[in-house]
C-alpha cells in the first residue's frame, strides 16, 4: 500500500473515532434534557462509528501499514434544540461521505483495487447514515412545536437495537 493511501486511511480512522466522540457528546446533551430515546439512539450510533474505526484499523494492518492514532478533538457539547443537534448529525455524515468519496478517488488514481473494494462498503454505509440522520432531522422539523410529537419520536428512537 502506498504511503499516501496509508496516511489518508489513518486520517479516516481518526475521523471515525471523532464521530463516535461527537455522538457520545450529543447523547450526553440529550440525557441532560431528559430525552433518553434520542440519547439511546446516539449511543448506539457512537458504537457503530467505533466499529467503522476498527474496520480501518484492521484493514491498515492487513495491508502491512502502520496505524497512527491521533488526538481526538473535543466535540461540541451543547445545542439549542434537538433539531439543531440532528442537523449537525446530518451535516457531519455528509462531511464523512465526502471524505470517503475522496478516498475512493485516491484509490482509483493509484490503481489500489483492494482499498477501493474495501471502501465500497463505506460508500453504501454512508447512504444509510445520511438517510437515517436526515429522516430524524426532518421529523424534528415537522414536530418542532409539538411536544407530543417530540416525545413520540423520543420513544421511537429509544427502541433502536444495537
Amino acid at each position: 500500500m502506498k504511503k499516501e493511501i496509508e496516511q489518508e486511511l489513518n486520517k479516516q480512522l481518526n475521523r471515525e473515532l471523532y464521530s463516535a466522540y461527537l455522538y457520545l457528546s450529543m447523547a450526553a446533551y440529550f440525557e441532560s434534557i431528559n430525552l433518553k430515546g434520542f440519547a439511546h439512539w446516539l449511543k448506539i450510533q457512537a458504537k457503530e462509528e467505533l466499529g467503522h474505526a476498527m474496520k480501518f484499523f484492521e484493514f491498515i494492518n492487513e495491508r502491512n501499514g502502520k496505524v497512527v492514532l491521533e488526538s481526538v478533538d473535543k466535540p461540541k457539547i451543547d445545542w439549542s434544540s434537538p433539531q439543531e443537534a440532528f442537523k449537525d448529525v446530518y451535516e457531519h455524515e455528509q462531511k464523512i461521505t465526502s471524505y470517503i468519496h475522496k478516498l475512493v478517488e485516491l484509490a482509483r488514481q493509484n490503481n489500489d483495487y483492494a482499498t477501493e473494494n474495501f471502501l465500497s462498503w463505506f460508500v453504501a454505509e454512508q447512504v444509510e447514515e445520511e438517510a437515517q440522520s436526515y429522516e430524524i432531522y426532518q421529523k424534528l422539523q415537522v414536530c418542532e412545536k409539538s411536544i407530543g410529537g417530540l416525545f413520540n419520536l423520543d420513544h421511537h428512537l429509544g427502541k433502536r437495537e444495537g
